[in-house]
């Protein structure tokens, strides 16, 4: 009779973690353009830090990553359960801060002067300020993969909590271990150039040649990015109607491009322009009174 009810735990066991792993596999595919896109803006993000301070940035920010997800997993759970009405207001919410540092960013690269002269602190303040934001922004970004990845797995709430759990992980890993890559790239160029083997020395001269032009692409790509993603967030959570009608433009080609980077792009810089100019009436404001 033990043995019996040990098969049947063993098969509960068993049937429970082939459906987180199906699970896991459909949230993966369903998140993974945000990935992408997640993966752009910190890679972005911890770009331009003297290369000493390259890989301690990049630990900094995943592992404030693992903490934004260990928050975000069971409160998702949790208002799905009681107040699944929420979930969409904080998206818009995380879209809304997305675009203003997009556009933040665009306004800063023409605009920003440095009033620092101390060389020293100028780099500390930095490095903190842009581990900060870099971890503000991945909790926003992460949001969104929680959301999305709850938005198509189902089950108990033990397999939701699993599935979720192995995807937030499987995510930071991926994303932050790239990241490593790519801010190591001239480090890993110039370690092949030292290879007597002449092929490898080629490839390390072409990583080390490219890292410039990687590193400017970056900022854009991540920038457009964070516009992109905030944006698309505002477009499927407050203008559902026209993102419907994006969707079911011909051709489908058109479409596509439409309602996945145009559009979206177009409505965070606006979003994101009309908050920093509310953000700027407002410091004034208050220095005024």
């Amino acid at each position: 009779m033990a043995f019996a009810s040990l098969l049947t735990l063993l098969d509960d066991i068993s049937s429970t973690l082939d459906d987180v792993a199906v699970m896991t596999k459909l949230a993966a595919k369903k998140t993974a353009g945000i990935v992408g896109d997640d993966l752009a803006v910190n890679a972005e993000q911890v770009t331009g830090s003297a290369a000493e301070r390259e890989l301690p940035i990049v630990f900094k920010v995943a592992f404030g990553s693992l903490i934004n997800k260990a928050i975000l997993v069971p409160l998702a759970l949790l208002i799905s359960a009681i107040a699944p009405w929420l979930i969409a207001p904080m998206l818009i919410i995380g879209g809304l801060y997305l675009s203003f540092e997009g556009v933040e960013k665009v306004l800063g690269f023409f605009l920003h002067k440095s009033h620092h002269n101390n060389e020293n602190q100028v780099v500390e303040f930095n490095e903190k300020e842009r581990v900060k934001g870099a971890i503000r922004t991945d909790f926003v970004l992460s949001t969104e993969i929680i959301v999305i990845a709850l938005g198509v797995i189902s089950g108990s709430l033990l397999q939701k909590a699993m599935t979720l759990s192995i995807i937030a992980i499987l995510m930071t890993v991926g994303v932050y271990g790239v990241v490593a890559l790519i801010v190591k790239i001239d480090d890993i160029g110039l370690w092949l150039m030292k290879k007597p083997i002449s092929a490898l020395r080629l490839v390390g001269q072409g990583f080390v040649s490219a890292m410039p032009y990687l590193m400017k692409s970056l900022t854009v790509i991540g920038t457009l990015a964070m516009l992109m993603v905030g944006g698309g967030i505002l477009l499927h959570n407050g203008l559902a109607h026209f993102a419907h009608y994006l969707e079911h433009l011909q051709p489908p080609y058109f479409a596509t491009l439409l309602s996945s980077f145009v559009v979206p792009i177009a409505i965070g810089f606006v979003a994101g322009l009309l908050l920093v100019g509310l953000w700027h009436v407002k410091e004034k404001f208050f220095q005024a009174a």
